[in-house]
């Protein structure tokens, strides 16, 4: 047996089994090692039934009977109930909404059961017990119910994500068969033995066999600490590793006078605050290093980061390419939506226009040019062929896009400065291929700009390679959105306030779950509110007076660019919508957002949809339609009310949910333990801390071949 050992060869497996193993990513016997327990059943809540008590949470050895399927005498909640006993004595056991589980156990079947004690009516019972299937009964339950028995010489189960076909008691027997084979003896430990000490963490091999089979709960709790910080550390060397490398290549030096960029940011109808200020200095002292910038700019929604990113991309197309006195350096602006891309252009426009400089737009659906030369204030359509020559020879120093930048066709003269926004999947190996497209072979500055609040242990963990800049402050004269919780008893009075509003000539977005209402024949259909219902009950039944239009991801481009410019005009008052406004859509007129069914919604969703009305100095109102009861959804839907801005909901969010729910393995390619672990922002900063040391003392890692060889076949992480 070594690592690499295939799972299948190892252990007889029936085929649901290997069904299942696959659908947990588990083919190895090192996937194994490294699939860790999410909690354990502590064996010191093991009690007799005479012992048991009403709040107890406990696990009991017992057999049982009479098992039988039932409903709620008022509730009509189905229910499987069944008797356990031991040597002391009986207790009912009552699994609630989960009738199937009669069917799962025999009758007179030998389990452990664990659950809550809870108090009824006819006495005791043990509600929602999870069962493990047992040979037999121990003797006695005590210390000595683990003494010799090999079986059982731990103190604490581990419960493994499950699924079906695969048990946390298979996984658990699988890895002690690992553990007896001797493999864990011949791994070695990536982390070196100096920086293990430094923090106290346990080796490779003791945190193997900590996490699984923990003696005590101190142990698992190192053991999780240990393989947490080995994740940070491992992403923090590879983004610090990344960085080094991009440093050594060649850039731009763009240097602008201070008085060249106070006039150009004079023309703007607002003044800049002091945190754009000071991320546009920050910027430009970047540029002036030669070296390649690699910068997050994070900030609310309308905080000011286009003028950050127009007044940045000013310096830059109005410096010459080195060794020239003719000619412009380029900038690329790359969007994730056609409408986004669309909006950035006019925006641009307004900043530019007085300049003379041209701006190129291109996406899927065609490309646009400004200046035009019939209208020298306004765009004009061209061919694409037309667009890439022009930006080819330099022509056109700023070009905005979507993802169209970056296809083969496009090429640059001297490509200085990539602008992205909202688009985190952005990483190392775009910026080479829209480095390769330069006739300059240098490696252009990048700015990273995001509305999404992260936290900030997240941002300096998966962002590790950039440099952070946050946009604390709005804009002068906007006022806070006024955001309310609205139970159902109070719709009625909330659609008469956003009357008034319509009819002071503002308008309105109404957010919901769905695209189409739920099949009502389907078993666990989402029981939630869809545009398309919704936007035709508003204009029947409440708001008949008013224009309403709907907008959503299966709304044809073309279709979703004509709802928008109507919407923007003022000819649709109320747009009827999916979470597919969230990004970007900027309509300064719209004043109010009404979310249907809020809690379906994630804290850092329904504060970018939030952000759609704080894009005038007019008063804003956020109504929060939500029929929920669960306490845990009003706790974070409260949050998003009482929360300044996106930095502390984001914070927020972290404590209430985890990072693992929050932001999910799949959205940035980190594990849940190492999730969890960003709430510790002490070890977040020692990891990145000791990565960049490591670095500094020894670039290439020749000490350290088993981190060399990390960075060397890891994937890169593309964050979403």
């Amino acid at each position: 047996m070594n690592l690499n050992s295939k799972l299948e060869d190892l252990f007889r497996l029936l085929p649901v089994q290997k069904k299942a193993l696959l659908r947990l990513g588990l083919k190895t016997v090192h996937d194994l090692l490294y699939y860790f327990p999410t909690r354990y059943s502590d064996t010191a809540h093991i009690k007799n039934i005479k012992d048991l008590t009403a709040g107890d949470t406990a696990s009991i050895y017992g057999k049982i009977s009479n098992l039988k399927l039932g409903k709620g005498f008022r509730s009509r909640i189905p229910m499987a109930k069944a008797t356990i006993e031991d040597d002391t004595g009986k207790i009912q056991a009552v699994w609630f909404h989960q009738p199937y589980i009669a069917k799962m156990i025999p009758e007179n079947t030998q389990a452990k059961f664990t659950g809550k004690i809870s108090l009824g009516k006819a006495g005791l019972y043990i509600s929602n017990p999870e069962f493990e299937k047992i040979e037999k009964l121990p003797l006695i339950v005590g210390e000595s119910l683990f003494g010799d028995n090999q079986e059982n010489n731990f103190a604490s189960f581990p419960i493994y994500p499950e699924t079906r076909g695969m048990t946390s008691k298979w996984l658990y027997h699988a890895l002690q068969k690992v553990f007896k084979s001797g493999v864990i003896e011949t791994l070695e430990d990536p982390i070196p033995e100096t920086i293990l000490k430094k923090y106290n963490l346990p080796g490779l091999k003791t945190g193997l066999i900590w996490i699984h089979a923990p003696k005590k709960i101190t142990d698992a709790e190192a053991a999780r600490k240990r393989f947490a910080f080995e994740e940070v550390f491992l992403i923090q060397l590879k983004k610090q590793h990344a960085r080094l490398k991009t440093e050594k290549q060649p850039s731009f030096k763009i240097e602008k006078e201070k008085a060249d960029i106070e006039k150009f940011t004079s023309k703007f109808p607002f003044k800049e605050t002091q945190a754009q200020q000071k991320a546009i200095t920050e910027i430009l002292n970047d540029f002036k290093s030669g070296k390649p910038m690699s910068r997050l700019l994070e900030g609310d929604v309308g905080s000011g980061k286009t003028a950050v990113a127009a007044t940045s991309a000013f310096a830059t197309v109005t410096s010459r390419p080195f060794g020239q006195n003719y000619g412009t350096l380029q900038v690329a602006y790359m969007c994730p939506t056609e409408i986004l891309a669309n909006q950035h252009f006019e925006s641009f426009i307004t900043f530019f226009y007085h300049l003379g400089i041209s701006i190129g737009l291109i996406t899927s659906s065609g490309c646009k040019k400004f200046p035009s030369k019939v209208n020298p204030k306004g765009w004009t359509q061209i061919s694409r062929a037309q667009l890439l020559k022009w930006v080819a020879n330099g022509e056109i120093p700023i070009l905005i896009g979507t993802h169209s930048l970056i296809q083969k066709a496009v090429g640059f003269k001297h490509l200085a400065y990539v602008i992205i926004d909202e688009q985190h999947r952005f990483g190392t190996t775009q910026r080479q291929r829209l480095a390769q497209k330069n006739n300059d072979h240098r490696i252009p500055h990048l700015l990273s700009m995001t509305a999404t609040p992260i936290p900030r242990t997240l941002a300096l963990t998966v962002y590790g390679d950039l440099d952070l800049t946050l946009l604390d402050e709005m804009p002068a004269g906007r006022k806070p959105v006024f955001t309310e919780i609205i139970p159902p008893t109070k719709r009625e009075a909330t659609y008469e306030l956003i009357r008034s509003e319509l009819k002071a000539g503002r308008q309105a977005y109404v957010i919901c779950p769905r695209i189409d209402e739920p099949d009502p024949t389907k078993e666990l259909a989402l029981e939630a509110k869809s545009v398309k219902e919704e936007a035709k009950r508003l204009k029947k039944d409440i708001f008949p007076e008013f224009e309403i239009g709907i907008l959503h991801g299966k709304v044809k481009p073309v279709e979703k660019e004509k709802t928008m410019k109507e919407f923007a005009a003022g000819n649709i008052k109320i747009l009827v919508a999916t979470s597919v406004i969230e990004v970007g859509i900027n309509v300064p007129n719209a004043t109010v957002i009404v979310i249907e069914g809020a809690e379906r919604f994630g804290l850092s969703q329904l504060h970018q949809l939030r952000g759609r009305v704080i894009r005038s100095n007019h008063q804003a109102y956020c109504y929060i339609f939500s029929e929920t009861t669960s306490t845990t959804s009003m706790d974070r839907l409260r949050a998003l009310k009482n929360a300044k801005n996106g930095f502390a909901l984001a914070e927020a969010d972290l404590v209430l949910r985890g990072a693992g729910e929050l932001y999910g393995r799949k959205q940035w390619g980190v594990s849940d333990l190492a999730m969890e672990a960003l709430k510790n922002l002490k070890m977040v900063e020692a990891a990145r801390a000791e990565a960049r040391t490591l670095l500094e003392s020894d670039e290439s890692l020749t000490e350290y071949p088993l981190l060399k060889e990390h960075i060397k076949q890891s994937d890169e992480i593309h964050f979403e």
